[in-house]
């Protein structure tokens, strides 16, 4: 187990990587030396540079002179110089994961897990937490407006932060809370089965190591069900059925705000509105109410930090509203995630639903392929690209025409569209948008640049001359 005051001097491998540069923040916050490599500058590296570490573009042997740790996330490939340059000097290699394993002792650890969710899900306890003044220390998975970034170091007894269950490291964590949102079957790559996946989750669970703490869980997920006879720790659940012990009823959209009632039990705690629709971020919202009233926070606190959240970067982020048009960029990419995205969206008033989807990595791809083909009922119009490899080596038979054939044989009256390449992407979409439209970008890829593009292409020319007024 890594202990932090053992080490002086930090290299990060991938600094402008998402976790990394959270981790490398707090650091550089707490007093510690902080250097790093990226393949591309970056904003997030600039600031990273403003604040004292030394960056450099580029990976080379090096880059490492000055460190005595090396930190790696799990897209860093065996041949990176600078790992080979460690392992020569035999320097400590650690995972990023490490590095929020330590950062845990520090005080009372609040780890949110799950298939989907655990990024808006820990980013809303951070705000309640952040309104309610309780200082905490906050590593998310993605950029928030009340953060101006992704991580900040509190000096409160809290730590929250989204624990990653693809590659095993959120079981590295000891915590006070273990929140899952959700179990289902994704990451088979490293899992291999269903099982496998609940077994993780179960251990997770019973990681809690606060006399204290507890299990905070989300009972509308199957997954979650089957696992809740091997939790040894005390359980709170939460969800929109009728068994958990808080539950969200009477949803309802007011002026494009989702509202919802929370009752513990039978009790009324009373109502809760959001800005970001659909019936997931109900129940994420839902699980940072548990965890906030859990941590002595008051419902009323919660009530008033979720009013003004404004989402997770990549979470149904607005990118513009103009000309009638709503332009929107998702990070989902598994098919529950598309179909509750798509679903939030189409609920919320009389508009088409125009999606464009990137596939991310072959493999999955490849495993779930029925169920993409399935995910995207709620969209009116569909276009699709190329695969976003992820670093992953192609697979015979698999390309990105595979999800939108499975989808046309699934709906034969939907207007479906390839375009291989994201770049061309936008010159297509101003050719079908229109007011009242609602445009999502969707994937873990780079898809999001053709929302921005399509963005400055309307800002520039207005809507396509056919459907000016």
């Amino acid at each position: 187990m890594m202990e932090l005051e053992n080490y002086h001097a930090f290299h990060f491998v991938g600094l402008g990587g998402v976790g990394m540069c959270a981790l490398a923040r707090i650091l550089i916050e707490k007093g510690i030396t902080v250097s790093g490599s990226d393949v591309s500058d970056s904003a997030v590296l600039q600031e990273l540079r403003n604040k004292g570490a030394a960056v450099f573009i580029g990976h080379k042997r090096e880059n490492i002179n000055n460190a005595d740790v090396l930190v790696v996330s799990s897209a860093i490939g065996m041949d990176n110089p600078e790992l080979q340059e460690a392992k020569s000097r035999d320097l400590p290699i650690f995972h990023r994961y490490d590095v929020l394993a330590a950062i845990f002792k520090w005080g009372k650890g609040i780890a949110v897990a799950g298939a989907h969710g655990k990024s808006t899900t820990s980013a809303m306890i951070g705000q309640i937490f952040h309104v309610a003044k309780m200082d905490p220390t906050i590593v998310l998975g993605g950029f928030t407006d009340y953060l101006k970034g992704n991580s900040c170091l509190g000096h409160g007894e809290h730590i929250i932060a989204e624990a990653d269950e693809s590659d095993g490291s959120f079981l590295k964590f000891a915590t006070f809370l273990s929140v899952v949102t959700n179990i289902e079957d994704d990451h088979l790559d490293h899992y291999g089965t269903v099982e496998n996946i609940r077994k993780a989750f179960v251990e997770f669970l019973n990681h809690v190591t606060y006399k204290d703490g507890g299990a905070i869980v989300c009972t509308d997920s199957e997954g979650v069900q089957a696992i809740l006879p091997q939790i040894k720790k005390k359980v709170i659940s939460f969800g929109i059925n009728d068994s958990a012990e808080y539950r969200a009823v009477n949803k309802r959209y007011e002026k494009q705000n989702m509202l919802f009632d929370v009752y513990h039990y039978k009790e009324k705690l009373g109502t809760v509105s959001l800005q970001i629709p659909g019936i997931h971020n109900v129940r994420d919202a839902l699980g940072a109410i548990v965890v906030a009233l859990y941590c002595g926070i008051s419902f009323e606190t919660s009530v008033k930090a979720l009013s003004v959240f404004s989402g997770v970067k990549r979470r149904f982020q607005t990118k513009m509203k103009e000309h009638g048009v709503w332009i929107v960029d998702d990070y989902a990419h598994h098919p529950t995630e598309i179909a509750a995205t798509l679903k939030a969206a189409k609920e919320m008033g009389r508009h088409r639903v125009i999606c464009a989807f990137q596939p991310h990595r072959y493999s999955r791809t490849k495993l779930l392929r029925e169920e993409f083909s399935e995910a995207f009922i709620d969209a009116d119009v569909l276009f699709f690209t190329d695969i976003y490899a992820a670093g992953e080596s192609p697979i015979q038979g698999i390309d990105g025409t595979l999800i939108p054939n499975l989808v046309k044989r699934r709906f034969p009256d939907k207007p479906i569209n390839y375009v291989k390449n994201v770049e061309d992407l936008p010159k297509e979409l101003y050719k079908v948008i229109k007011p009242d439209d609602i445009l999502i970008t969707m994937g873990a890829g780079n898809i999001y640049m053709a929302g921005e593009m399509l963005a400055n292409l309307m800002k520039g020319k207005g809507l396509s001359s056919d459907y000016k007024k």
